[in-house]
């Protein structure tokens, strides 16, 4: 009834939007823009409305038109990447002509002011409603900068970077930052597999659908912008319940033929980091490249990793209506795991280690070309070509009673993936006016192929890193699989802004998703006596297949009732299919439902964001989030008494809640003018409340739903003098629950139970001269012993401690 009442909705909405109402009359500004010194038309500026929503491009004869204008006086601001940003004041009248507009040429010696320009903004920005060939109207979004940020990015320290995001419930996996793990409302942190996952707009993860884990997390010192984008996404971007997160990464510099930053980073426990990037443009070429190496000892023992990233991305600009471009990334490392902790053990001491021999290897492949072609000023192409060549290797020992030590004669449990994938997206979007109404349409399709192999098998004794199959023996578990997961999926998704007037806009979506997913394999057993001696070794072939298709729809209405703050609404429903390891991923410490579903529902939004002069920023939300057969563990025992998680379709479940976040420069009301003093302060608070409202599974009804704390709260400062700059932040999280039944023991394997509260503190300093900087940071100040992950398998199983007190010192060059 919901999903028929969303698609009745949007076909309403759609066939009102598109009639033609009595107008009053209204005017059109024309106008030619030219260069100042040459008196030749400037082509492709963006011509935009002050106080509006409308945005107009010159064309080749830098002419430009903007209708439906109200007479008076009107501002106008002009942008161009090759000139000076222009602002004009016009009185528009009946008897208006064409006007003219002249830009100077931007040189080339100014382009460090606009480099440095986003050092002296504070807060977080947000997307705009259009950009490039996307739409985020009225959708909750959030860009980080990470040059605004003065925080520890050498080790992608997710707590630091998005910290600005209110709600984010984030897993704490490893001192390097290799693996990002961010959930929120709900969702699952691990590997971020709840959110659609990108780099510059294609998908990283091993599979968007059957295994959305994201194994590969791009350096934070290479990045841009990391853009996110609430459950709304989901027709755009596929139908996750998380939404987008997307990492743009920097582009070439355009002034320069040869760009050099080099970043050196030590740190405690053995880190070391190093991050080198080239970067320029020769005529119609441009390049940016990178390589960084990373490794550390970690803070316990048994935590040693070593990573090697590059990438390198090539544009080429064949004329100023096309270019085209390729980029390819290359990720590797090679970790060794210390294992998970019992909660006794992790009261007696955090920092201790039973594992020796647990091993995690990921060799990461991507490629893209894309192409943008400017059919006009007012309409875009945008075709995306990816692929992803990948692999994952887990090795160890993981019984289910954590507490049990380890020899190097015990045979270790080997888990590989092999991902070989390739996707094709491509997108239309146009700016039109239609019944005097103006609108920017957007359709675009998606198709991908994937196939995907996995075995779970029998690997060596021994303590090193060696990936190899071996024939069971006597200490060997007791279960192994081989299966290949051939898939197809196709999208069609439409989405248009139609803007009744300056300060209201409605945006209706539709996606319709095909998804045909396959697992050919076989999975076996092998039986001993008493003894421990293999009796039998039993092996059953299974073969699935599963096509579907669904409509997905959703809706988002915008009011401005000025140009500094918005009220915008969203509904959209959501889709989330069983993952590969759900169909058949042996553990010791679980059990899968084989009835498993895919998950289905809606999210919404309601808030109020905007900007009070240029001191306060500022965005206030209420969401809710309706899972139906929402996939959740719970704990159970089996006939041996053991306490295991299931894992199924546990119920239906609701979540609701407040998210809100504000940064203020404090300076600002009293230093009108920038000046040698800066000083900020931020702050976010989600109030979440989450419970099961239907279920099958005795107990689960009116429980809280797992990794919901009802109080995450970030909090932090930002100071400065002339190039010195000091941060302070400080993050909260209240008690959370890992499965349904609201289990708060872990027992012997601690993969269920309660995350208790816990609170950090962390401290950063920069300082900046012409080509030098210096960085310095503690992560966890107070050296609180706490953790935010009862891992269910690798690299547990139980408690992963969150690491102690943790100094770091960087030197970067910039030439």
């Amino acid at each position: 009834m919901m999903r028929l009442a969303v698609y009745s909705f949007c076909l309403l909405v759609t066939g009102l939007l598109f009639q033609h109402p009595a107008l009053a009359q209204r005017l059109t500004l024309s106008g030619v823009v030219r260069e100042a010194a040459t008196g030749q038309p400037v082509a492709g500026s963006e011509v935009y409305l002050k106080g509006s929503r409308q945005i107009a491009r010159t064309d080749s004869a830098g002419s430009f038109t903007i209708p439906n204008l109200t007479p008076g006086r009107q501002q106008l601001q002009f942008s161009s990447i090759s000139h000076e940003p222009l602002r004009v004041e016009v009185n528009l009248t009946e008897n208006s002509g064409p006007q003219e507009f002249t830009l100077t040429r931007r040189e080339r010696t100014l382009k460090e002011v606009v480099v440095s320009a986003p050092q002296s903004r504070f807060g977080q920005t947000r997307l705009r409603e259009v950009e490039g060939t996307a739409i985020f109207a009225a959708k909750k979004s959030e860009v980080i900068v990470p040059d605004n940020l003065v925080a520890n990015l050498a080790t992608n320290n997710a707590r630091q970077v998005y910290a600005r995001v209110a709600g984010l419930n984030i897993w704490e996996n490893d001192q390097g930052g290799l693996q990002l793990s961010i959930g929120g409302r709900g969702l699952d942190p691990n590997r971020t597999a709840n959110f659609n996952v990108r780099q510059n707009g294609y998908d990283i993860s091993a599979d968007a659908l059957g295994y959305p884990e994201s194994y590969y997390t791009p350096p934070i010192e290479a990045v841009k912008r990391i853009q996110l984008v609430r459950g709304a996404a989901s027709l755009q971007y596929g139908t996750q319940f998380g939404g987008l997160i997307n990492f743009e990464l920097r582009a070439p510099e355009a002034d320069k033929t040869v760009a050099v930053t080099s970043r050196q980073t030590v740190g405690s426990y053995g880190f070391f980091n190093s991050f080198n990037s080239v970067s320029g443009t020769v005529k119609k070429l441009s390049y940016y490249t990178f390589a960084q190496y990373k490794r550390g000892d970690g803070w316990r023992p048994n935590s040693h990793f070593d990573s090697k990233t590059a990438y390198a991305d090539l544009r080429y600009q064949f004329t100023e209506n096309f270019k085209v471009g390729a980029q390819v990334t290359h990720m590797d490392y090679l970790a060794q795991q210390p294992g998970g902790l019992t909660d006794e053990m992790f009261r007696e001491n955090p920092r201790q280690s039973n594992r020796e021999r647990n091993w995690f290897e990921v060799d990461w492949n991507l490629f893209n070309v894309s192409a943008d072609w400017k059919l006009s000023p007012r309409a875009n192409i945008n075709l995306t070509t990816f692929g992803l060549l990948a692999s994952r290797k887990s090795l160890g020992f993981r019984p289910n009673r954590v507490a049990t030590l380890d020899n190097e004669d015990n045979g270790r449990d080997l888990i590989t993936g092999d991902f070989r994938n390739l996707g094709l997206e491509a997108r239309y979007l146009n700016r039109y006016a239609l019944g005097g109404k103006n609108g920017v349409l957007l359709v675009g399709t998606r198709l991908y192929r994937g196939y995907n192999h996995s075995v779970q098998g029998f690997g060596p004794a021994g303590r090193g890193a060696d990936f190899r199959f071996v024939e069971p023996d006597a200490l060997s578990t007791s279960s192994y699989s081989d299966y290949r997961f051939p898939n197809h999926n196709a999208a069609l998704f439409a989405e248009n802004i139609l803007y009744l007037n300056d300060k209201i806009s409605i945006t209706p979506g539709l996606r319709y998703e095909y998804i045909r997913t396959r697992a050919n394999g076989f999975y076996g057993l092998v039986d001993r006596d008493l003894a421990g001696n293999i009796t039998e070794v039993t092996r059953q072939d299974e073969q699935r297949v599963s096509p579907r298709g669904f409509l997905l729809g959703g809706i988002g209405v915008s009011y401005k009732p000025q140009e500094q703050r918005e009220l915008y609404a969203n509904i959209s429903q959501n889709y989330r299919s069983i993952t590969f390891s759900d169909m058949r991923i042996a553990n010791p410490s679980a059990v899968i439902d084989p009835d498993l579903q895919d998950e289905r529902g809606y999210s919404a939004d309601l808030g109020l964001r905007g900007e009070q002069g240029e001191w306060l920023t500022y965005d206030v939300s209420l969401f809710a989030l309706q899972y139906g057969n929402r996939i959740g563990e719970v704990q159970t025992y089996d006939e041996n008494d053991r306490v295991l998680r299931r894992r199924g379709n546990v119920g239906r479940a609701l979540i609701l809640g407040v998210e809100s976040y504000a940064e203020a420069d404090v300076l600002r009301p009293w230093q009108p003018q920038a000046g040698r003093w800066s000083w900020s302060t931020f702050g976010n608070v989600a109030l979440i409340r989450g419970r099961y409202t239907a279920s099958e599974i005795a107990g689960v009804k009116g429980n809280q739903v797992e990794f919901v704390p009802a109080l995450n709260l970030k909090a932090g400062t930002r100071a400065g003098y002339g190039p010195t700059k000091a941060s302070f932040q400080y993050t909260y999280l209240s008690d959370q629950f890992t499965d349904a039944t609201n289990a708060t023991a872990g027992g012997v394997s601690a993969v269920v139970g309660l995350i208790p509260a816990y609170h950090v503190l962390d401290a950063s300093v920069s300082w900046e001269h012409r080509w030098l900087k210096l960085e310095g940071s503690v992560n966890n100040l107070t050296n609180n012993l706490y953790f935010t992950r009862r891992a269910t398998g690798y690299p547990g199983p139980g408690i992963l401690p969150s690491d102690g007190r943790a100094y770091f010192l960087t030197v970067a060059v910039k030439w």
